[in-house]
């Protein structure tokens, strides 16, 4: 929902943390949930680890807006629907969102948000709180599928649960 990305944007910023830098993310030296490559290709030159260390909400809001919530057409979406969405999209690609969401709605998963994606996601819509658990529920398979799982695990099921939660909520209270 259009009006949402700045709620959404503080609820995912609580998940992402701050700087962090560990050996076995693939994601490699990331501050707010920006990993260096993302934001080197975002500002157009390399940077210091300093320079990621020093990132703020304001400075990456730009970032998530265009990269995540504007690719994965949260604004489409129904409270709740494009938090779960927008999380996902931060945390594990655009593409898998919109894969996530096309499972979900019994769309082919190919990854591209189309008119008949659209269309299926609009009825879903007509129940978001079994949509929001149906996506969480394929979050969850798709995350205990990875190999790192055993590492990240604890972490990724508590950010689904909590996730979900959330955007429940959100859902109710818009609806």
């Amino acid at each position: 929902m259009k009006e949402n990305f700045e709620k959404c944007l503080e609820m995912l910023l609580v998940h992402e943390g701050n700087f962090v830098n560990h050996p076995q993310d693939p994601g490699g030296m990331t501050n707010l949930g920006v990993t260096k490559q993302v934001w080197e290709e975002w500002v157009g030159h390399d940077v210091s680890e300093k320079e990621m260390r020093n990132l703020t909400p304001l400075m990456v809001a730009p970032l998530y807006k265009r990269k995540y919530w504007d690719a994965c057409r949260a604004n489409e979406l129904v409270s709740g629907v494009d938090y779960c969405v927008f999380d996902v999209a931060v945390n594990s690609g655009v593409g898998r969102a919109i894969k996530l969401l096309q499972q979900t709605v019994g769309a082919t998963p190919d990854g591209g948000y189309g008119p008949i994606t659209s269309a299926l996601v609009k009825k879903a819509e007509a129940d978001p709180e079994r949509l929001i658990s149906v996506f969480s529920a394929r979050r969850m398979e798709f995350l205990q599928s990875l190999k790192s799982f055993p590492v990240f695990g604890k972490g990724w099921s508590r950010r689904v649960a909590e996730v979900k939660e959330k955007a429940l909520l959100l859902a109710k209270t818009t609806s």
